[in-house]
């Protein structure tokens, strides 16, 4: 059993880590991590969200009058009301059970010492006092404080905004939430669970820490403003009805009508249910999404920065060939050795040379510095062998040209390309003797060039960023398909206008360092881009965070998994194509169902004033409007909702909606309104047959609307022939007839009716193909 010195204020104590009987005690006190910040609603929230909401308060008390006053049939669309939101609820239950596992499966390990044994635990299994071992990549999952350094270095950006690195000495207080970019360090935990300083952070801020959503912010504003209308609009029309000389429980039930018809019920759980259902479509392809806008935030990027290692390549890397720069090549040998086995916490290229050198005899390190993505080497002293670094030849040597010519020649076939050297970097140009080149080759992801290949053909822009040699990033660009004649050298954009006309104009970019990466997506994000940003590596976490979509590897850093929205379980980069399509999916079939809903409302909505200004009684009962709604909507909707749909995603859907929305709902209103009254003028039509053809128009030219919107997207063309089968069947038999209270007027005003839905059918047409009133509002484009 090995002991470790803990420091303390006084003096050092000798201590071994907790004992599995210390761990169970501290466990039974309550005293660690089970806190976690939820990935997802609690089942609480969710019911509390689907059944408390304004609609359905409004819908129910209007239930509750026509069960009142009756009859049953006029109460039918609380059963919608019920199935919308039982739907809702069991759609939102199963994305949460899949997502939790998920979150489960995806939930970093921690390393800590217990009976003296180094061990793997899940994060939420420590507790107070363990002794916590942290490596580069690493996130600080609880507060403590360090007992032992190994030129650790912990990056704070994600609690302070400062985003230097700083080192921690025995003794320094370490905070959860920060993440470690270089070296190792060993603490011992003060503060865990709902105490430690993320929890307290993410308390004080928000639960839930939403990517944003123009389709959420969209249906938001637009639910804010048919509130506000409806308030007086109801107002008049209840107003209206109780003064048209109709009985007390007509009047109700036609109140009631009218008000139910202006709610978009199903709006809202119905991009509920798009979302969610994506998330778990994504699971299945082993694909985390944290918040479910980051699904729809995906499709609608325009700009994707990748980083070549993890990415384009599986990040396993092979060493093949040493050259000496001098006649001794042992020395060098043995030094790769020595540094290939110095870290406790191996990367790529530490694993590649393992495979390659042994550990050597008779090098120990008395001094050593971990790799670092800034500096972009690592190195250790060796006693009498002295300093040994390895890293990039442009940094360790810089000014050599024989040394840079053949590190150029070699990179431009795809290799990596490290410089081993004795000495240790300092100001002076010429610090470091070169003592020879290693070539490492990366292994191509055999999906890389498909996938990249897709987004090329979606009108994605891919900008690979890497910290290698441009030749290197260049030469392995082009075997997937991305060529571009000159890569950008990082190093030489000194300034940040250089950075943004660079990152705009080129797309392959060598030698960046973790800063440049975000200012790099900082700068497309300003010029109005919609930027993702692929990583696995602490060097790319600053980009990640600042990205609109951040997408981390699943074997990749847990500091990076953390600060991402999607994570990739299974590592695979072929996965982003089902992202973005399971993204416009959603985008596009939401909006073509917002386009439903809202013309309901609209007119709904001028029915309403007309009827309350002309003090008619309303021309639908409730029953009418259940039937209309629910074969021109409802389920046309739901399957619209989860129907196949590439269309490219674009801005303004609010504004689409709107020019949409308004003059349809206007011409389904206006005819809708000319043939009831015009039945009404007729002396010999009662009330009940003008509601009829009402409602035969009103149903026909809602038709007509949903065939425009499914003909401009990409599936359900049953749907129309469906519905319209259902309605004729409806009106064909004598027992729904009765049990919907309708009754066909004379065949003249039939006629008429006909007459008017079809030329409604017409002038949406003319809007549609030549005045260009609905042309701009379906995702006409085609992928």
């Amino acid at each position: 059993m090995s002991d470790l010195a803990v420091a303390t204020d006084d003096h050092e104590v000798e201590w071994s880590g907790l004992s599995a009987a210390e761990v169970a005690q501290r466990h039974d006190r309550g005293e660690d991590n089970t806190y976690t910040a939820p990935t997802s609603r609690t089942v609480r929230q969710i019911l509390r969200a689907n059944i408390c909401t304004r609609f359905n308060a409004l819908l129910g008390s209007l239930l509750a009058v026509i069960l009142i006053v009756g009859p049953l049939q006029d109460a039918l669309f609380g059963l919608t009301l019920v199935a919308n939101t039982a739907v809702g609820i069991f759609q939102e239950l199963r994305a949460k059970r899949t997502l939790d596992r998920l979150t489960v499966v995806a939930a970093p390990k921690v390393t800590v010492t217990r009976d003296g044994a180094k061990r793997e635990v899940p994060s939420r299994e420590l507790v107070l006092d363990d002794l916590v071992h942290v490596h580069s990549g690493d996130q600080v999952a609880v507060d403590g404080v360090v007992v032992h350094d190994s030129g650790a270095l912990f990056d704070e950006s994600l609690l302070t905004g400062e985003s230097h690195a700083v080192a921690k000495d025995v003794g320094d207080l370490v905070r959860s939430g920060s993440f470690v970019t270089a070296g190792s360090a060993r603490f011992r935990a003060t503060a865990v669970g709902a105490e430690s300083y993320a929890a307290k952070l993410a308390a004080q801020a928000r639960q839930f820490t939403l990517a944003r959503s123009e389709l959420r912010d969209g249906i938001n504003r637009m639910l804010q403003v048919i509130t506000w209308v409806l308030i007086p609009v109801a107002a008049l029309l209840i107003w209206s009805q109780f003064n048209s000389g109709s009985s007390v429980a007509d009047a109700a039930r036609a109140s009631v009508a009218g008000t139910v018809v202006m709610v978009p019920e199903g709006l809202v759980l119905l991009a509920s249910i798009a979302f969610a259902v994506g998330a778990v479509r994504l699971a299945r392809r082993q694909v985390l999404s944290r918040e479910l806008p980051s699904i729809e935030g995906l499709a609608r990027v325009d700009t994707l920065c990748i980083d070549k290692t993890g990415t384009l390549t599986t990040g396993r890397l092979t060493v093949t060939d040493v050259a000496p720069l001098g006649a001794d090549i042992g020395e060098p040998t043995a030094a790769l050795g020595a540094l290939a086995w110095l870290e406790t916490q191996a990367n790529a290229t530490a694993l590649a040379l393992q495979q390659q050198f042994a550990r050597p005899d008779g090098w120990t390190a008395t001094s050593l510095q971990p790799f670092d993505s800034t500096n972009k080497w690592s190195g250790g002293c060796f006693g009498t062998h002295g300093w040994w670094v390895l890293g990039a030849p442009e940094v360790l040597s810089p000014y050599d040209a024989s040394v840079q010519s053949r590190v150029n020649d070699l990179a431009a076939s795809g290799a990596r390309v490290l410089l081993l050297a004795r000495g240790r970097p300092s100001d002076s140009a010429h610090s470091v003797q070169p003592a020879a080149l290693v070539t490492l080759i990366d292994e191509i992801r055999p999906d890389a060039q498909a996938t990249l290949a897709y987004l090329d053909k979606q009108g994605v822009a891919v900008k690979v960023i890497s910290g290698d040699h441009p030749g290197t990033v260049a030469a392995l660009a082009r075997r997937v398909g991305i060529d571009e004649p000159t890569p950008i050298d990082a190093r030489a954009l000194h300034s940040e206008a250089d950075l943004a006309a660079a990152v705009e104009q080129h797309n392959i970019f060598g030698r960046v360092t973790p800063e440049q990466k975000q200012f790099m997506v900082n700068a497309l994000r300003a010029n109005g881009h919609v930027v993702a940003m692929t990583g696995d590596g602490v060097n790319d976490l600053l980009a990640l965070k600042d990205s609109d979509v951040g997408i981390a590897m699943g074997a990749g850093a847990p500091a990076t998994r953390a600060v991402a929205q999607l994570v990739l379980l299974d590592n695979s980069f072929a996965a982003v194509p089902a992202v973005i399509g399971e993204g416009r999916r959603v985008i596009a079939n939401v909006e073509r169902v917002a386009n439903l809903f809202i013309t309901k409302t609209v007119y709904a909505t001028v029915l309403a004033v007309a009827v309350g200004i002309a003090r008619l009684p309303f021309p639908f009962l409730p029953r009418h409007l259940t039937l209309v709604s629910t074969l021109t909507i409802g389920i046309p909707a739901f399957f619209l909702a989860l129907a196949p749909n590439e269309s490219r995603a674009r801005p303004h859907f609010l504004a689409r909606v709107v020019r949409f929305a308004v003059p349809a709902g206007l011409i389904a209103a206006g005819a809708t309104y000319l043939t009831y009254e015009e039945a009404r003028d007729n002396p010999g039509t009662s009330l009940t047959e003008a509601r009829t053809l009402a409602t035969i128009v009103l149903a026909a030219v809602a038709l007509w609307i949903l065939a425009i919107l499914i003909r401009l997207g990409q599936s359900g063309g049953w749907l129309v022939p469906a519905m319209s089968l259902a309605l004729v069947a409806t009106l064909a038999m004598p027992w729904t007839r009765q049990f919907f209270a309708l009754s066909f007027p004379s065949t003249l005003l039939l006629l008429a009716g006909v007459g008017v839905a079809a030329l409604s059918g017409f002038t949406l047409e003319l809007g549609w193909k030549v005045v260009g009133w609905l042309r701009p509002v379906v995702h006409r484009e085609r992928s």
